[in-house]
């Protein structure tokens, strides 16, 4: 690990293919969460999955920040990185049984959980040895990520109702520590950091497009074609994903990047990528998650009416969704997204009163207003930026 060359600064860098290797197995565990949530389409259900996605964050989370202060291309790196792949893997396989409480499913997922998240904290530790008051910050704050260790390797041990309180104090504990964080000193590159979060967009993104292909098998599987009223709902559902990726894509993730550049310090740098990426990025993926599942389940039967609860997770997921980047601008830029926080409120009336509907009239009529949402956004903001230019141009 002393051979590792970490760039300046000021040097920033693409990501690794080895990084993207690693996001695989999110797929594997982002469509265990689906399977989840439509398995057990309640409270209990979506409760589950919140904690489950939190912890399954951290360890993404943590190797980001890692990969983005310590050079991913070199081969010991790029070794860490492959060996987290595999431990990886029972951990997305554990997911949807961690919380049963019976059987080896719960210490299986913390322990896989715990080895990425340490090997993580270990390479920044180690990466960092040239840049003293950078390692320093990340030896203070591995502390309580030590501790949260501990709380999710014995929780996964326990019965469930003990299990999920000391995961959930492990979280807590995490999040202080990141809180605290905030006054040290970070080795933050921000368009390695822009790109690792679309990329892990685009990864919950293809859960929607997982989703899609659902009734696409089970139909030709049934008659060898597929009906009408199921092209109709695959392409209403495509449409939808594309106006997610669209919303964030477009301006949004551009927007993140240039004004984290502009950012003076190394401190600075480090409190914009905790608060627009770590924080804020959580409950955009996680929204997208939500919203999948009750895409399949709409794809599956769309002349039928849409049950409450995938109505619920629907609306939740566009919530999450729209206000995490809603959070995101106002925390990079001191503005309000309107037209996201106004679609937000439309779309969550809509589907709270919208049981009489069939789940296909409802997300032709989500798609209308995220379509009317990014419409009217684009153009207040090109309004907004016009009007100095004409009045250079007058003066």
């Amino acid at each position: 690990m002393k051979g590792i060359d970490v760039p300046p600064y000021e040097e920033d860098f693409t990501a690794d293919p080895v990084e993207l290797f690693f996001d695989l197995v999110f797929v594997f565990a982002f469509s265990r969460l689906v399977y989840h949530l439509v398995h057990h389409p309640d409270w209990t259900g979506v409760g589950e999955f919140a904690l489950l996605m939190a912890m399954i964050w951290l360890p993404w989370t943590q190797f980001t920040w890692s990969a983005n202060a310590v050079a991913g291309n070199s081969r010991p790196v790029r070794l860490m990185f492959l060996v987290a792949t595999v431990a990886s893997v029972p951990m997305a396989g554990g997911v949807e049984s961690a919380l049963s409480g019976t059987g080896n499913a719960g210490a299986l997922f913390a322990i896989s959980l715990s080895v990425i998240l340490a090997m993580a904290l270990v390479m920044m530790i180690w990466g960092l040895a040239g840049f003293p008051d950078a390692r320093a910050s990340i030896i203070r704050y591995s502390v309580p990520n030590w501790i949260a260790i501990a709380l999710m390797v014995v929780g996964g041990f326990l019965d469930r109702t003990p299990r999920i309180v000391l995961w959930i104090a492990a979280i807590v504990v995490i999040v202080i520590g990141t809180v605290r964080a905030g006054s040290s000193e970070w080795v933050v590159r921000p368009g390695h950091f822009a790109e690792r979060h679309g990329l892990i967009l685009i990864v919950a993104l293809g859960e929607v497009i997982v989703a899609l292909g659902i009734p696409v098998v089970d139909a030709l599987d049934e008659s060898g074609s597929l009906p009408a009223r199921t092209i109709v709902a695959l392409v209403a559902a495509g449409t939808f994903a594309g106006l997610l990726w669209w919303s964030f894509f477009d301006r949004p993730i551009r927007a993140f990047e240039h004004r984290h550049e502009q950012a003076e310090t190394p401190m600075a740098r480090g409190r914009f990528a905790r608060d627009v990426y770590t924080y804020a990025f959580l409950p955009i993926v996680a929204g997208v998650i939500l919203s999948a599942a009750a895409l399949e389940e709409i794809t599956l039967h769309p002349d039928d009416e849409l049950p409450a609860a995938f109505r619920w997770m629907l609306a939740a997921g566009l919530a999450l969704n729209q206000l995490g980047i809603v959070a995101a601008v106002a925390r990079a830029f001191g503005r309000v997204a309107f037209e996201r926080f106004a679609a937000v409120v439309v779309l969550t009336t809509a589907l709270a009163l919208g049981g009489s509907l069939s789940g296909l009239s409802l997300l032709v009529l989500v798609d209308v207003v995220l379509l009317a949402m990014l419409v009217v956004e684009h153009l207040r903001v090109e309004q907004r930026f016009r009007e100095p230019v004409a009045q250079n141009v007058t003066n």
